[in-house]
């Protein structure tokens, strides 16, 4: 039987989650992530160091709330290690309020910072901009597995992320593992086209005002 997530017991570790890109692929396939079985999983297979999720937060002046804060909460108070910060509003072309915000660059640094002390790096996203990224971890000897999926349309998972990463987990097939359960059964939906994770359009209500 194959180790969860390619964890091994005697390896120090620590999940990335770069948390628009994650929530999008699992939108993507039709289900919630279960983030308590993740990091319960996680503890069990390895010596898990630090589980971080990253996140841009949109806070809506109108509605002085953001619907991603039930979840950043759950996590902070459940043994994740968040990184935030807020989304930027601007108004598109056909009037419509939206936000953007990236963190990116906040995974590198925490990434590369921890990278001297862990034996292995399982970045949860399929975004190719982390490529260089996670050979620069490589070249201190740690293995970086990442966890996306290439069974969206299209895929989530860019190429030349898969080709650097020392292990790919293809997320739907993860479901069983951690998925959540006991909800309605949800329709795949599209991926975005243009694959910009670091853009979204606050629908994230719905999905996790139930987290528990």
């Amino acid at each position: 039987m194959t180790a969860f997530l390619g964890m091994r017991d005697s390896e120090k570790t620590a999940l990335f989650i770069d948390g628009a890109n994650l929530y999008k692929a699992a939108r993507a396939l039709g289900f919630d992530m279960d983030y308590k079985s993740l990091l319960t999983k996680s503890r069990a297979a390895s010596k898990l160091l630090r589980a971080y999720y990253f996140t841009a937060i949109q806070e809506d002046r109108d509605q002085d709330y953001s619907p991603l804060r039930p979840l950043v909460d759950w996590l902070d108070y459940n043994g994740y290690t968040m990184v935030t910060k807020m989304a930027r509003e601007f108004t598109d072309a056909m009037g419509k309020k939206r936000f953007k915000g990236s963190t990116d660059i906040e995974l590198v640094v925490e990434m590369l910072n921890l990278a001297p002390k862990l034996d292995h790096i399982v970045l949860f996203t399929g975004n190719g901009d982390f490529k260089r990224a996670i050979e620069a971890a490589q070249s201190m000897g740690v293995r970086v597995t990442i966890v996306s999926t290439i069974k969206s349309q299209p895929p989530m998972a860019s190429d030349e992320l898969r080709r650097q990463a020392d292990r790919f987990f293809d997320l739907a097939e993860l479901e069983k593992e951690i998925g959540r359960t006991g909800g309605a059964p949800r329709k795949p939906r599209p991926a975005p086209v243009d694959e910009l994770e670091d853009e979204f359009e606050g629908d994230f209500e719905d999905d996790f005002e139930d987290v528990d």
